[in-house]
């Protein structure tokens, strides 16, 4: 059998109610005998449970929802850094080979958290805390981050910088008045 063969079964006849007993379908025209179902217009509205609690009430009230678009991080904090050498290149391939992470699919999130950072590193990551680069460049390393969220935390780590800079020209100022 081929595929020219095949006949078009669509056509199924609709079912004639009210045509008389022979037809199977008269009398009571497949609507059952008494009840809200038999008369014209005799609809449940959906969700109608035969007037039980429906589902829809059954279940909890929550607050907020939840986001499709939700991205789960592994976390790396700096203080985990510490097995690398000095000026070694820190990526996603490394992280995996010290154990650090254990998914290859999922991004990774450099954190300031727990522990410091010891050594001078280039860190090729997803994203950074802002705290988690000051760390890292105050070390002397750098941080590229994959994400555009993070050009933002780079920014207020930039004007942190500025400001530590002109508190630390005000106190040396200020220093230099009193002797």
């Amino acid at each position: 059998m081929s595929l020219q063969e095949l006949k078009n079964k669509t056509n199924k006849k609709r079912k004639r109610i009210g045509r008389g007993n022979a037809s199977g379908h008269g009398t009571y025209s497949c609507r059952g005998m008494n009840g809200q179902t038999s008369r014209s217009g005799g609809k449940r509205r959906p969700g109608f449970e035969g007037g039980q609690t429906p589902y829809i009430r059954r279940i909890p009230k929550l607050k907020g929802f939840k986001n499709p678009n939700r991205v789960e991080f592994q976390v790396v904090n700096l203080g985990q850094l510490n097995v690398f050498n000095d000026n070694d290149t820190v990526n996603l391939e490394a992280l995996l080979e010290k154990k650090l992470v254990s998914k290859k699919n999922r991004p990774v999130k450099l954190l300031a958290g727990k522990g410091d950072l010891e050594k001078s590193l280039k860190i090729v990551i997803d994203k950074a805390s802002g705290k988690a680069i000051e760390a890292v460049k105050a070390k002397k390393g750098s941080v590229e981050t994959k994400m555009k969220t993070t050009e933002k935390v780079e920014k207020k780590v930039e004007k942190a910088e500025t400001k530590t800079e002109k508190a630390e020209e005000k106190t040396e100022k200020a220093e230099e008045k009193t002797d």
